[in-house]
C-alpha cells in the first residue's frame, strides 16, 4: 500500500528571477554576438540552449492554495505530496497532480452529470449534481422503506486517494451507499421495547453509520467526519397501513396513560373520603362510584349527569 510522504519544494520567487535573467542572458548574448564582425557560431548555440533552458524550467512552478495540495510524480514515481500553500519550483518533468482537500460533502442517491468538453478536451462546462433519492431498502422486520443520508468527509491520504482505488470520489458514493443499504437492514424502523431503531434511536444509527463508511473508505486515505440519515419514511405502498397501526398504537397508549391516571384519582378520592370520614360506602356503592368516575374520566365524550332526587340507596 502506498503512503503519502511530504515532499519540500524550492521557494519559485528567487527561481523565476533566475529563469527570467536565464532567458534574458541567452537573448542578449544571441543579439551581441550578432552585431560584432566576426559571428561566434558557439556563442549563438549556448544563446539558444540558455533560452531553451529557462522555457523548460517554467514548467517547474507551480501555486498551492490553501486546503489544496500537489502529487508530484516523476515518470510514474511517485516522489511525495506538496501541502504547505504558497508559490514553489520543482523538477519541471514532475508531473503535478491537484486534489483538493477541503471538506466535502454528499447526499446518497444523488449522480453526478458528465462534464462538457470542447475539441481539445478542455472541460468547457462541470457537470452538475442531481438532487438525492432515497433509496428503496427492507428494515430487519421486512418492512420497504425510503432512506437515505448525508456524508460529510475529506481526504487525509493524498497517495492513498489517487493510487489505492479508481475514481476515489466515486469510491466514497458507492460505498457510503451500500453502508446505509446495510445499516437499514439491521434495524427495525419503529421499535417500542427500547430497542434501538432507524426512527427512535437515530444518535446511535448515525453513529453506526458513520463507523461503518469509515472501515469501507479506509483504504481510500478518506477521513469521514460526519454521516447524518436526511430521509426516513415508509414506502408509498405501506405508508397508509404503518400510519394506522402508528394512530392505533398512539390511541392505545394514550388510553392506558389515561386509565391509570383515573385509577389512581378514584383511589385517592375513596381514600380521601374514608379518611375525613365524609360519607360511608360499603363495597356495592363503592363499585358503582368507581363506575361512575372511571365512565366520567375515561370517556372520550362529555358525561351527561343524573340527578338523584331520592335516598343514596333508591
Amino acid at each position: 500500500m502506498i503512503k503519502e510522504k511530504m515532499f519540500k519544494p524550492n521557494p519559485g520567487w528567487g527561481m523565476l528571477v533566475a529563469v527570467f535573467a536565464l532567458f534574458f542572458g541567452g537573448l542578449g548574448l544571441i543579439i551581441w554576438n550578432a552585431n560584432q564582425y566576426s559571428v561566434i557560431v558557439p556563442l549563438i548555440f549556448v544563446g539558444i540552449g540558455m533560452m531553451l533552458l529557462a522555457f523548460i524550467s517554467l514548467f517547474g512552478f507551480l501555486a498551492v492554495a490553501p486546503n489544496d495540495s500537489r502529487v508530484l510524480l516523476l515518470f510514474g514515481d511517485y516522489k511525495g505530496t506538496v501541502r504547505t500553500s504558497g508559490f514553489y519550483w520543482v523538477n519541471p518533468f514532475y508531473s503535478k497532480k491537484k486534489l483538493s482537500l477541503r471538506v466535502r460533502n454528499f447526499e446518497t442517491g444523488s449522480s453526478q452529470g458528465h462534464d462538457k468538453k470542447n475539441d481539445a478536451g478542455m472541460v468547457i462546462e462541470k457537470g452538475r449534481r442531481s438532487g438525492g433519492k432515497p433509496s428503496k431498502v427492507n428494515d430487519r422486520d421486512g418492512n420497504p422503506i425510503d432512506i437515505s443520508a448525508v456524508v460529510v468527509w475529506r481526504v487525509t491520504d493524498t497517495a492513498e486517494a489517487l493510487f489505492e482505488v479508481d475514481d476515489f470520489e466515486n469510491y466514497v458514493e458507492v460505498q457510503s451507499e451500500a453502508a446505509l443499504r446495510v445499516l437499514a437492514s439491521r434495524h427495525p424502523y419503529d421499535s417500542e421495547d427500547h430497542e434501538v431503531s432507524l426512527r427512535g434511536s437515530t444518535s446511535e444509527v448515525c453513529d453506526q453509520l458513520q463507523t461503518d463508511i469509515q472501515e469501507r473508505l479506509d483504504q481510500a486515505g478518506v477521513e469521514v467526519i460526519e454521516a447524518r440519515i436526511s430521509h426516513l419514511a415508509y414506502s408509498p405502498e405501506i405508508a397508509a397501513a404503518m400510519l394506522q397501526r402508528q394512530q392505533a398504537q398512539a390511541v392505545v397508549a394514550a388510553r392506558t396513560q389515561i386509565v391509570a391516571g383515573a385509577v389512581g384519582m378514584v383511589e385517592m378520592a375513596l381514600e380521601h373520603l374514608e379518611k375525613d370520614k365524609i360519607i360511608d360506602l360499603d363495597d356495592e356503592r363503592k363499585a358503582s362510584m368507581v363506575s361512575n368516575l372511571l365512565v366520567v374520566l375515561c370517556s372520550d365524550r362529555h358525561t351527561q349527569p343524573v340527578i338523584n332526587t331520592g335516598s343514596l340507596y333508591n
